[in-house]
């Protein structure tokens, strides 16, 4: 035996799971499920977004029978945080989280030119990859003395580049460029960080990684194909030498060959000294030999 009990939909429950699932400068898509499963009918819920920088709130409605809720909440602000809360339209016992949006990226190409007295910082408009960014929100630099252990504010421009002046000699820093802070400095970009010795080079962290590859390549690259090429030419005079040296033999061995023996034939240096001795010495000519010319 067996019995059917449908409960009582109780409408004063707060929406379950509620969490992000992706989030990204201007927008964030949340996701809940409805306070009891199979709602049999269309569920209004009220979702509040309290901006915790700006002290601003917005309500949405959203009305679905769905057992799943996903919503997109849209028109924020990059590197914001926000208290999200849902409930049911008739202000039921509510669910709440807490996101932040991610942030606008780092300038790129942060790069350093050495002066006399100063030295000046170079960067590429973040308007040219991020939509999001006006120029007229600018930029801010920021200075850390690592022999000093102090992070400096040097100040905020819209342009591209930025002077500093006023460097000690010993002293290394780092320099950081990023959209200007908004509200207190709570709604911020991401910093592009660039290292400078006391020999006036600047380095910038993020790029190095991957050109020092590069670096050591067009050096072993064409090492190596130096040594290639001096082993070739070596090979080259050897086979020559050896070739020289094979036909000089050959044609010193030719030039004593016997063809009535068969073989060549050497004399040893005390058979040419024997020689020597046992042939008569020529003093000269006698007044009374008569000389023939042929």
């Amino acid at each position: 035996d067996y019995v059917v009990v449908k409960m009582i939909p109780d409408n004063r429950l707060p929406p379950r799971h509620l969490h992000s699932v992706h989030t990204g400068k201007t927008f964030a898509v949340i996701k809940w499920e409805s306070p009891y499963d199979s709602p049999d009918q269309d569920m209004l819920y009220a979702v509040a977004v309290k901006d915790l920088v700006r002290k601003t709130d917005k309500i949405y409605k959203v009305k679905t029978r769905n057992s799943t809720v996903e919503y997109t909440i849209k028109k924020l602000e990059p590197g914001g945080k926000y208290h999200v809360i849902v409930q049911l339209g008739n202000m039921s016992k509510e669910s709440s989280m807490k996101i932040g949006t991610v942030p606008l990226s780092a300038p790129d190409a942060l790069k350093i030119i050495t002066e006399n007295d100063h030295i000046l910082l170079f960067w590429k408009s973040l308007a040219l990859k991020e939509s999001n960014f006006n120029e007229s929100r600018g930029y801010e630099i920021h200075m850390f003395d690592s022999l000093m252990n102090i992070t400096a504010y040097l100040g905020n421009t819209t342009e591209n580049f930025f002077k500093v002046s006023n460097l000690k000699i010993g002293h290394n820093y780092s320099f950081t460029v990023q959209a200007r802070c908004l509200y207190s400095g709570q709604m911020c970009g991401e910093p592009a960080t660039l290292l400078y010795d006391e020999l006036g080079t600047g380095e910038d962290s993020s790029a190095s990684k991957t050109d020092r590859p590069t670096d050591v390549a067009a050096i072993v690259v064409p090492v190596l194909f130096l040594l290639l090429v001096t082993l070739g030419i070596g090979f080259v005079v050897l086979y020559m030498r050896h070739r020289r040296l094979q036909n000089s033999f050959t044609a010193f061995a030719n030039s004593h060959y016997s063809s009535r023996l068969g073989s060549a034939i050497f004399s040893s240096g005390d058979d040419l000294g024997d020689e020597d001795d046992e042939a008569p010495m020529i003093t000269g000519f006698s007044d009374d030999v008569p000389m023939v010319i042929a």
